[in-house]
């Protein structure tokens, strides 16, 4: 896998084994997202779910200096004033609601500044793992900007309110230590370890059975997201699928044979 910068602002997908890597690569900025990055994320996903392949999709910056610096404020003066401001949000809303809606897990693994945007990118994703150089902010008191409340939602998922509070109303940055204090990171590692320990714990994902993950997945985000009301019938319809699965017939027979189930996500 290539994860140097590119020279012109991208997002790409690079697929090593069962992992998915979602590259985003601005080197001049920080890999802050174009409007041009936002607007391929879906696409990028959506390729990456249909990929049968692939069973974790792994989410990370070029280079080791930044995850991402978040929207690349270069461009606010034509895409984010006046009339443009509402189709820009239409973008970051896209992105994000199909980096959350992905069926499949989804990890950050965050070298450096995580900041505005893309610390809104790696709320979205499962888990979030980050090298002991990561910092952490949502800068828009400090911009002037509104942050939309439909983006709240995931950092209020992994935040107590009153941190999410002082993280917006101070919009300061936060070192590691104390992201993983408050649970907006579950694991720090140093910058040389980071990518292997995301690859160990994205191989331990991806060999287990796709289709439990994805039910547990969507148990967890749908009771999450809609605590009052949630769809419990297609829940126990994800977990009836599951019991009906090759893989779970494969399960048993590995259990009983005593060696490690090969798993295919039927």
């Amino acid at each position: 896998m290539q994860d140097t910068p590119s020279e012109t602002p991208e997002l790409r997908l690079e697929r090593d084994g069962d992992i998915g890597f979602v590259i985003a690569s601005n080197p001049a900025r920080m890999n802050a997202f174009t409007a041009g990055m936002w607007r391929a994320l879906p696409e990028i996903l959506t390729a990456a779910e249909a990929e049968p392949g692939i069973r974790v999709i792994v989410l990370r910056g070029a280079g080791t200096r930044a995850f991402s610096a978040g929207a690349d404020i270069s461009e606010f003066d034509s895409a984010r004033a006046g009339d443009a401001t509402a189709a820009y949000d239409a973008l970051n809303d896209a992105a994000f609601r199909a980096l959350s809606g992905c069926s499949k897990p989804t990890i950050a693994m965050i070298h450096g500044f995580c900041l505005g945007g893309g610390l809104a990118i790696a709320l979205c994703t499962d888990i979030r793992l980050a090298d002991e150089a990561a910092e952490f902010a949502i800068p828009a008191a400090k911009l002037g900007l509104g942050y939309n409340a439909r983006w709240v939602h995931p950092l209020l998922a992994a935040v107590p309110p009153a941190r999410a509070k002082e993280m917006l109303f101070t919009g300061r940055r936060f070192k590691v230590a104390e992201a993983l204090a408050m649970g907006l990171v579950n694991t720090v590692a140093t910058t040389d370890e980071l990518e292997s320990k995301t690859r160990a714990l994205a191989g331990e994902i991806a060999a287990n059975a796709p289709l439990t993950v994805r039910a547990a997945k969507r148990t967890i985000d749908e009771l999450t997201r809609n605590p009052q009301t949630p769809d419990l019938a297609a829940l126990d319809a994800a977990v009836a699928a599951c019991f009906a699965s090759e893989d779970y017939a494969e399960g048993r027979l590995a259990f009983k044979e005593k060696r490690k189930p090969r798993f295919k996500g039927r």
